[in-house]
This record gives structure tokens, sequence and C-alpha cells, in this order.
């Protein structure tokens, strides 16, 4: 005996489990996201917000707490674009809270970043009964760099015109006559570089040369001293020699007439000596050079 399949009541089946799967499905989302409440927001945006679309997140210091619902241009204000955003409500949007259109790495996707909010601040309310908190926006870091080009080009220019006013044509002139004037001694210099390194050497070789002879002048300054020093002690000595003479003369009564006035002479020509060799002696002491150089000229006299 057959069974016979009744396929009106398996297309049935099928189609009743196909819609239950398909509730479930939709029950299980719809669960998930019961739960998170969202405040609406608006900002007004001066500059331009291209790239950004609609659905793009909403991130509060790179975490994603919302997204942009509506991109249109103000209607009091066609220089201002209004967006609206949905931020989940337990997300602390404080007065100084800001938002910055922002480039999401290298992929260009932009979204809209909420920075700010000290913990002092209060909370963002609504400036009119039943309206809705605006955010205020700072610039974007494409704005900021933009701003900064500007001004430094503007920078530059008036820089440039203020060289041109200071250069005049009589400056530039002048300017142009140095150049060339330096060129030329440039060219001599390099010209004559053969004689200069010579001369250096030369110079290099006097210096050495003057430095062996201060040496050697020591040398002989110190010689020269220590002959003053002799010739004083030979003084010393024959002076003492004349006195010993004098009392040797004086004891010896019985020398006759005719030797004495001799040896009297010749004590007094042994003084005479000894003075002039204790002058010499004193003027080496005062200039040690004087031996070598000669004695100096004196110094001129008034009216001289």
């Amino acid at each position: 005996m057959e069974t016979k399949v009744n396929y009106a009541i398996v297309g049935a089946f099928v189609l009743l489990l196909s819609a239950a799967i398909i509730a479930a499905v939709l029950w299980i989302s719809s669960g998930r996201t019961a739960h998170k409440d969202y405040d609406t927001y608006l900002v007004y945006s001066t500059e331009s917000v291209s790239g950004l679309n609609q659905h793009a997140p909403v991130k509060y210091k790179g975490v994603a707490v919302g997204s942009v619902r509506e991109i249109a241009l103000d209607p009091a204000d066609p220089q201002r674009v209004r967006l609206v955003l949905e931020i989940e409500r337990d997300v602390p949007i404080k007065e100084d809270t800001v938002a910055v259109l922002s480039v999401q790495g290298l992929t260009g996707i932009a979204f809209l970043d909420l920075g700010g909010g000290s913990r002092e601040s209060p909370l963002l309310r609504a400036a009119e009964p039943g309206g809705l908190p605006v955010i205020p926006t700072a610039p974007s870091l494409l704005r900021r760099l933009d701003a900064g080009a500007t001004t430094l080009v503007a920078d530059l220019s008036q820089t440039a015109q203020s060289i041109n006013q200071l250069v005049d044509a009589e400056t530039r002139t002048a300017l142009q006559r140095t150049i060339r004037d330096l060129d030329t001694v440039a060219h001599v210099l390099a010209s004559r570089s053969k004689d200069i390194d010579s001369g250096l050497a030369d110079a290099a070789t006097t210096l050495g040369n003057t430095a062996r002879a201060s040496r050697e002048l020591l040398s002989m300054v110190q010689q020269v001293a220590r002959s003053a020093a002799a010739v004083e002690n030979a003084a010393a000595e024959i002076a003492r020699a004349g006195v010993s003479a004098t009392s040797a003369l004086d004891e010896a009564g019985h020398i006759g007439a005719g030797v004495l006035p001799e040896l009297q002479r010749l004590l007094v020509e042994a003084r005479e000596l000894t003075a002039s060799l204790g002058g010499v002696a004193r003027e080496l002491e005062r200039s040690p050079n004087a031996l070598v150089m000669g004695r100096q000229a004196p110094s001129p006299g008034p009216g001289e």
C-alpha cells in the first residue's frame, strides 16, 4: 500500500517555518538595540563636509557613540551646513564639547570626532524650549593647514615686497660691483697661490729663527751678567791689593825717597783703575745688553 504525500501540507509547513525564523531574527535584532536610547543634537559647520555621508560614525575621543542622521544646508544661512546627530543618551555631552570633522587613516572616510568636555562643565542643553542642543565646531586639521599655508604665503609675499623696497637700483648696483670685486680678488689669490704658500713657509722659517735667536740672546745676557760679576770681583780684589800696598808702604819706613813717589803714583793709578772697573760693573748691572748693543744715548734735556 503506497503512502500518499500531501504536497500542500508540506508547502504550508515550510512557509510557516520560514516566517517563524524571520520573525525570530527580527525580534532578536530589535531586542539587542532596544535598550539603547539616543538623543538628537545639531551641528553647524562653516567649512566643507566633503566626504561625510549620512550614517557616518560619530566618535567621542575615538569611541563610536552615534551616527549622522541628516546632512543639509542651513535654510537660515546657506554658508553653513546643518548636521543632525544621533548620540547615545549616556554619553556626557558638555557645554565645552566641540565637534571636529576628521578623516580616518588612509581610507579617506570622514566622520565627526567629539572632543573637549571638561569634568566641571555642565551638560549641554537646548538654548530654546523644544529646540535641539547645538554642539559647537572647531576647525579641522585640513582647515588649520590651509589657514597656516595661506598665512605663510602672505608673509612670504610681504617679505618679498619689503626686500624689493629695501634693495633699490643703487643698492643692487653696489652689490653687483662688490660681487665682481670679490670675484676679481678670488682670481688674483688663486693665481698667486704658490707665492702665498712660499710666503707662509718663509714666515714660518722666520718665526723659528726668531725663537732660536731669542734663546741665544738670553744665554748671551746670562754670560754678560756673569762677566760683570767677575769684573766686579776683580775690582774688589785690586782695591784690597791697593789697601794692602798702602799699609805696607806706611810700615816700611826704610824705603828711599826716590822709590816712594813711584809707588804713590802706582797706587793712584790702581785706585783709578778700580774706580773704572766698578763703574763698568755697575753699568753692566743696570743694562746687561750694553756690552753687545753699546751704551744708550742720554735723554735730551730741557730745550734740546
